[in-house]
């Protein structure tokens, strides 16, 4: 019999007031009317909040959140809009929403959730009043003095159903500090450009952390790769552990060179704590030195110096991050020490290799990835095993075979899978040989496998944005667009200010979705920094026609070809690996109606 599935989670149960009488005054304009406010108001809302709409119920919804904080945030924005959707309109005659929020242990059963804490957010909202919210103790003790809203304790409440006395409280806001709370507000968080730095993300439930990147004090830029690649490594370990909140490279890295003041860049980043060093190398010799800040008042937590030879820099790594977690008093579990502390091995040359391939990598494009293809093969001349210079191989030969690098994609994508399979065989625990595999077979159209393989990614490093974005990619062509929304918005939300990949991917799900408006306006935040997306300007095609937006749709489709004047639509096709060939259809299919070539 298989293990029952559960999961900590915010759920929030709404529905509308006084539905049935809406009903039989207008039926189809009531209909109507919920529809419109769902695609305006409330998807949005999820959107920016990270929400999952896990089922319409009639006249109302489940919505399960990864934070309590996101929770409330979400369902007073939501109620903040209503009232001014509502402005003008008789009382009798206004859509007014109720809604109950619970923090709680659910049972997972697919896309569903059951359970005791579900009961509890319904009964909730079923005893809030019209327009309002009530929230359980285990929400309160998430949000106090974390929200701009007052909490108002009404005591124990005897509810239907529920054995127990459940202690609530009404939530009251000051309509000043919502009002035009939706239109002031990105959809999500992308590239610093498109998120404005005034509007802070919400701190998570968790300890939560940012790795700047280390300043290299060897006297010599050349090895500024190696200080980015010893960062790099302390970021990796860390976001193995899933009792904390960990921000991706491309944001964290995006402050290099700048002296802003850490609590600013907390702030901007939403996390509480910030890791800063530096690395001296000098001949056989290596100090690493690192702090770790809190970014609500700048005052150091933890800092410390570690020396030693180049062959103990990974133990000096290792130090690093086991100081972290013990500064931040996290408690790993048996099997998380296991896996986060493996003991690792390789010689410093094979390292340097490593991280000079990083380093090319990172500037993303034929050359460099040809070059990043031969340092890590230089590398594994040397150690063959070394997994980690295996799993960026493997990264690599699907980006070569996927984007036609390569004059035979098919044994690329085959090598791709061996470099996973052998990292695998050395570490089974490993999230990026389980993405690799996802990668690969998402492009050789083996799906199935690809989400199985996404799923154990995110499983295994529960703070990394890009295990939840390649994940996200797989469930997308897989057909799972609900899922594949729900994993681009928490990718973003690791990397903040750098996931135009994940926006991007978000923007097609909305599109397959229905979700039209939003596919547009994520497409457009992104094209504003990356013009030339041909992702982001194919989907706005799409969405733009779909929106009956015809001639918009035309102007952005004459864009694209000026930007890509080889572009034509079949060529387009064969390069997305939908599962679904009506999925295929419905991307394309507006792209010819808009003019662009077959």
């Amino acid at each position: 019999m298989a293990q029952e599935q559960r999961r900590l989670a915010a759920i929030v149960a709404a529905d509308v007031v006084g539905y049935s009488r809406l009903m039989g005054r207008d039926e189809s304009g009531t209909v109507a009317r919920l529809r419109k406010n769902r695609a305006e108001r409330l998807d949005p809302v999820l959107a920016r909040h990270g929400g999952r709409l896990v089922k319409l119920t009639g006249d109302g919804a489940l919505i399960e959140f990864a934070s309590a904080v996101e929770a409330l945030n979400a369902s007073i924005e939501f109620q903040q809009s209503m009232i001014e959707a509502n402005s003008g309109i008789p009382t009798d005659n206004a859509l007014l929403f109720r809604f109950g929020l619970h923090l709680g242990d659910l049972i997972v059963d697919g896309d569903d959730l059951y359970g005791d804490g579900v009961n509890v957010a319904a009964r909730l909202e079923a005893t809030a009043p019209p327009g309002g919210i009530l929230i359980s103790r285990t929400v309160h003790e998430s949000v106090a003095g974390r929200v701009k809203a007052t909490l108002e304790d009404l005591g124990a409440l005897e509810l239907k159903n529920i054995e127990r006395p459940v202690q609530a409280y009404l939530v009251k806001w000051d309509p000043e500090d919502w009002k035009g709370a939706a239109a002031a507000r990105p959809v999500q968080p992308g590239v610093e450009s498109l998120r404005p730095a005034d509007v802070p993300l919400p701190p998570p439930d968790k300890p939560s952390i940012a790795v700047l990147p280390f300043q290299n004090m060897s006297g010599d830029p050349e090895q500024q790769y190696f200080a980015d690649g010893v960062a790099e490594d302390v970021l990796t370990t860390l976001s193995k552990i899933e009792e904390l909140m960990v921000i991706a490279r491309n944001s964290s890295f995006a402050f290099r060179d700048q002296s802003r003041d850490i609590r600013e860049i907390g702030r901007i980043l939403g996390v509480r704590y910030v890791l800063e060093g530096s690395v001296r190398k000098s001949g056989n010799r290596v100090r690493l030195t690192a702090q770790l800040i809190d970014s609500l008042d700048g005052s150091h937590v933890w800092a410390d110096r570690f020396d030693g030879n180049l062959d103990d820099v990974f133990e000096l790594q290792d130090r690093i991050t086991q100081d972290i977690v013990s500064a931040l008093e996290v408690r790993l579990t048996l099997g998380e020490q296991a896996r986060v502390w493996r003991k690792r091995s390789g010689s410093m040359i094979v390292f340097e290799h490593f991280s000079k391939a990083q380093s090319y990598y990172n500037h993303f494009g034929k050359h460099t990835h040809a070059q990043a293809r031969e340092a890590c093969e230089r590398a594994l001349a040397i150690d063959p095993g070394y997994t980690p210079v295996l799993l960026f191989l493997g990264f690599t030969l699907v980006d070569q075979a996927r984007f036609g690098w390569v004059a035979d994609a098919a044994a690329t994508y085959k090598a791709a899978l061996e470099c996973a399979d052998r990292a695998l065989q050395a570490d089974p625990e490993s999230s990026e040989g389980y993405m690799i595999k996802g990668y690969a077979c998402t492009f050789m159209r083996r799906h199935d496998e690809a989400t199985e393989a996404g799923q154990k990614a995110v499983a295994l490093s529960p703070s990394s944005a890009g295990a939840y974005h390649m994940a996200g990619m797989f469930y997308g062509y897989a057909g799972d667009f609900r899922k594949a929304a729900a994993y681009e918005q928490q990718a973003q939300r690791l990397s903040p200010l750098s996931m135009p990949h994940a926006m991007v991917d978000e923007a097609r799900a909305r599109f397959h979705l229905g979700d039209f408006t939003a596919a547009r306006d994520i497409s457009l935040r992104v094209l504003k920094t990356k013009k030339r997306w041909l992702t982001a300007q194919t989907t706005l095609v799409a969405a733009l026609w779909n929106l009956g937006s015809k001639d918009e749709a035309r102007s952005a489709a004459k864009e694209l070809s000026a930007e890509h004047p080889n572009f034509s639509v079949s060529r387009w096709a064969s390069g997305l690996p939908y599962k679904r060939e009506q999925d295929l259809e419905a991307m394309i299919g507006p792209l010819r109606l808009a003019g662009l070539p077959e």
